[in-house]
């Protein structure tokens, strides 16, 4: 009998091929592996009479899920999620777009969510670990993951085009004493081969890769839930120029929101002479800012606020280190200095970053996720720009 049956997993299972390749392993492997089904809140109204579903847990997905745990023989369950999602995830996403951020839901996500509420329930069901299909890896022997001496890693994925360490930045190290990923030694290609293998219904399922909750475009699902507040479409090189006065600043249009535009966006800006690029968005006076010139976007330092480190120890200061503004953006060389000035009363330390080269369209509320090698240190919320 295998060691391994002694092993309870708990594997998160979407109805996608990566989750279910997962699960499929771990059986093979010899866990005792039961598969759940996590719904999350999906919006209230209805497009052409229909109700809107969660890309992440939607009804077909539920049934491919329910699926593949039949075909591998593993019991089957489903956690609602909903109230929680709606609280820690869909709340943040509308709130951070108000105050002007362009926010990552998924990282939240996964920290609240996929590694908080589901660990959670997990050890309440009395296993020892849970299983997703992220493409990442974390170091350590197996049997030494619940040793309180034991640091864990966590390293990018085998396969560079789909790895997605950089969603989980905000994992500690109790939470990686209790999480397994599968696939993250395996490519994409790998993966849906094995689903083949397997005899899996979901070998072919197409990938998505938008935010889960909304429908159609992000404005679409922002328009429903935050009022416009029209205000002016004003050019830098009005807000540099020397008297630095309102009046002095020629009105291009009006904006109906800046909670609609991301630094960087060119598309949505209806002014004429373009194309025009968003450079900066001033709440104070309700300004839209935009340039002509791209290499108004390029900026070499930023503030990272609520940065966390994945060993749970700081480095010292200053370290070298290469950064990811965003997903799929390219690695940076860069320089973490200790920042000190914080808010008064906060318990959090912010951290400055110096990149060697100049980044283009750095965006509050993005994260900015730190590497050494294929090891994530660390990541935080970009805070600020300049």
């Amino acid at each position: 009998m295998s060691i391994n049956k002694k092993i309870k997993v708990v594997a998160a299972m979407s109805g996608g091929v990566d989750s279910s390749v997962a699960a499929a392993l771990l059986k093979q492997q010899g866990y005792f592996v039961v598969g759940v089904f996590m719904k999350f809140w999906r919006s209230p109204e209805l497009v052409e009479g229909k109700a809107v579903e969660n890309r992440c847990c939607s009804v077909e997905s539920e049934k491919m899920a329910r699926l593949v745990a039949k075909k591998i023989g593993v019991p089957f369950y489903v956690i609602n999620a909903e109230k929680e999602f709606k609280k820690k995830v869909v709340n943040y996403f509308l709130e951070d777009y108000k105050k002007g951020n362009t926010p990552n839901p998924c990282v939240v996500c996964n920290k609240e969510i996929k590694f908080g509420l589901l660990i959670e329930k997990a050890l309440k069901m009395g296993a020892d670990y849970i299983a997703t299909g992220h493409y990442a890896r974390i170091s350590g022997k197996s049997e030494a993951r619940n040793s309180k001496s034991e640091t864990f890693k966590l390293l990018t994925g085998k396969d560079k085009e789909k790895d997605q360490s950089y969603f989980l930045w905000q994992l500690n190290q109790k939470q990686l004493s209790r999480v397994m990923f599968p696939v993250g030694n395996y490519t994409k290609l790998e993966v849906r081969k094995l689903a083949e293998k397997f005899g899996l219904p979901t070998a072919k399922t197409p990938e998505s890769q938008e935010v889960c909750f909304v429908q159609n475009s992000t404005n679409d699902f922002l328009k429903k839930y935050l009022k416009t507040k029209p205000g002016r479409i004003i050019k830098l090189q009005d807000v540099r120029h020397p008297a630095g006065c309102r009046t002095s600043q020629k009105t291009l249009g009006e904006h109906q929101g800046l909670w609609f535009y991301t630094i960087g966006q060119r598309r949505g800006i209806e002014i004429q002479q373009g194309p025009w690029y968003v450079v900066a968005k001033d709440f104070k006076n309700n300004s839209l800012i935009v340039s002509k010139n791209k290499k108004d976007l390029l900026q070499k330092k930023l503030i990272a606020k609520n940065v966390n480190w994945i060993s749970g120890k700081k480095p010292k200061f200053p370290v070298k280190i290469k950064a990811r503004i965003r997903y799929r953006s390219k690695l940076a060389k860069a320089t973490i200095f200790k920042f000190q000035i914080i808010p008064t009363g906060s318990k959090q330390s912010n951290f400055k970053l110096l990149f060697d080269h100049n980044q283009k369209a750095i965006t509050s509320g993005q994260s900015v996720v730190f590497y050494k090698g294929k090891e994530l240190s660390g990541g935080g919320t970009i805070d600020n720009v300049s």
